[in-house]
């Protein structure tokens, strides 16, 4: 009977995280600049030729300013991350070698 439990348990468990992963949507974003301003630091990226702000409080944690460059902006499902608004993590472009895949902060998406 427990294993029943832990089993049926573990198969919501799993089914949850896949709508998680299937919500996300990956992209490919071009980092124009970066600025701050009154304590929050605002980056202007390109995405689909289209230009949108990602925003963060400074000091808190995953915000960083981002230099210029290619990267993979992956937006969060509603009510996933810090932040209330479209949530996206931002991810180094996988064509740098030394940096594929890390995190390089969270963020709010705006468009300009």
């Amino acid at each position: 009977m427990k294993k029943a439990v832990m089993l049926v348990a573990l198969g919501i468990f799993m089914v949850a995280g896949v709508e998680t992963v299937l919500g996300q949507e990956k992209s490919g974003i071009t980092v124009k600049g970066t600025e701050l301003n009154n304590g929050v630091v605002v980056v202007t990226v390109v995405k689909a030729g289209k230009e949108y702000e990602l925003q963060c409080n400074q000091g808190a944690p995953g915000c960083a300013s981002l230099k210029g460059g290619k990267y993979v902006l992956v937006e969060l499902p509603s009510n996933h991350g810090m932040y209330d608004c479209r949530d996206v993590e931002v991810y180094a472009d996988p064509g740098a070698d030394s940096e594929a895949n890390r995190k390089m902060g969270e963020y709010c998406l705006s468009e300009k």
